[in-house]
């Protein structure tokens, strides 16, 4: 007998999401071959980095030869290792993103993605029930098929660019308070995934001040920060 959570249709084979992926699957787009075809716009798969990533993989014979100056590390890396991550990853995280803002790698924890690193987030902050509020438009499924929190959307509107308004903000709380939800945060995607947007200084300002008046946690992700914006905005 399988678990509840098992038994679930949210992220089954037969939900809306992996239907509409077997039908990519049958007739996706190509510039050439399928210029009609279905684009898929239903996953997150970050690609603009492959070819520089392919470039370092084959000029850095350590890496693919799993040594380190010659000496082989396969040990060290096969065997059980810090539940917070490499250490000697940590220290170069810290290191390449310590241009502007420092990090203490100590209090660093690396995840294997954004989708693993935030339903993490769920379990270590929200009991089963709890709520979220989320900005629209944003994808559902990662962050509670298993957590099992509730998520209540914080209406953005296209009339004023998808701008997270204090408005929208009460009004996404009260709706919260009315399901009797014990609402333990708010969570956004910064730039936005899907939009691709990115929120200004206002917006910022207004959420951290919700944040701390409600008492809750403000969770941002950024996973697709540095890809290819040039003006960057963050809570960090």
């Amino acid at each position: 007998m399988l678990s509840s959570k098992a038994m679930l249709d949210g992220h089954g084979e037969e939900s809306p999401y992996f239907q509409g992926w077997k039908e990519y699957e049958k007739n996706a787009y190509d510039d050439f071959q399928n210029p009609t075809g279905i684009i898929q716009m239903g996953l997150a798969d970050n690609q603009l980095s492959l070819d520089l990533l392919r470039t370092w993989l084959e000029n850095t014979q350590d890496a693919t030869r799993l040594t380190n100056n010659g000496e082989s590390v396969f040990r060290d890396l096969a065997l059980f290792q810090d539940y917070h991550g490499l250490p000697a990853f940590k220290n170069f995280m810290a290191e390449i993103r310590g241009n502007k803002i420092s990090f203490d790698p100590r209090k660093l924890v690396l995840m294997a993605g954004a989708t693993s690193a935030s339903e993490t987030l769920m379990f270590c902050i929200a009991e089963h029930g709890d709520a979220f509020l989320l900005p629209t438009p944003y994808y559902p499924r990662d962050l509670k098929w298993r957590t099992g929190v509730e998520l209540v959307p914080i209406y953005c509107l296209s009339s004023n660019g998808f701008k997270i308004t204090k408005f929208a903000l009460e009004e996404a709380y009260q709706e919260a308070q009315k399901l009797s939800f014990n609402v333990k945060g708010v969570f956004i995607t910064n730039p936005s995934n899907p939009l691709g947007t990115t929120m200004s200084h206002v917006e910022l300002d207004v959420l951290i001040t919700f944040a701390v008046a409600k008492k809750i946690h403000l969770i941002s992700m950024k996973s697709f920060l540095a890809q290819c914006l040039k003006i960057r905005v963050s809570l960090a």
